[in-house]
């Protein structure tokens, strides 16, 4: 098995709405095994390549900017239908996190009569 293939098997479970701390801890351990945590928790620009970039500034390039891709991909994966019609305008995975930590962080919490 290949450590892709090793690593799509331990694929958090959907996310719908119940038990975000749990889930937001598995999915931050999953984007960072997948070494996309960086597209995740950190807000980037991937800047224009110059006129005459070298092989190396075009590797970088086209690594960062599919980290993103990926990174917001994966979220997109691993939300309910309802929560996927919330968050599908957004255009980052840093912003997709952001508004389920804000929605989300705290609402299963148990609060004692």
């Amino acid at each position: 098995m290949t450590s892709e293939a090793s690593l799509n098997a331990l694929a958090p479970p959907v996310f719908d709405g119940i038990n975000y701390q749990v889930w937001a801890v598995r999915m931050e351990a999953y984007l960072d095994a997948s070494d996309l945590w960086e597209a995740v928790s950190e807000e980037y620009e991937v800047p224009p390549l110059s006129d005459n970039p070298t092989m190396a500034q075009i590797k970088l390039h086209n690594e960062r900017r599919q980290k993103k891709s990926k990174a917001k991909a994966s979220l997109f994966a691993v939300v309910s239908s309802t929560i996927f019609t919330r968050i599908m305008t957004l255009k980052t995975a840093n912003e997709i996190w952001n508004f389920l930590k804000k929605e989300y962080d705290g609402n299963d919490k148990v609060f004692a009569a």
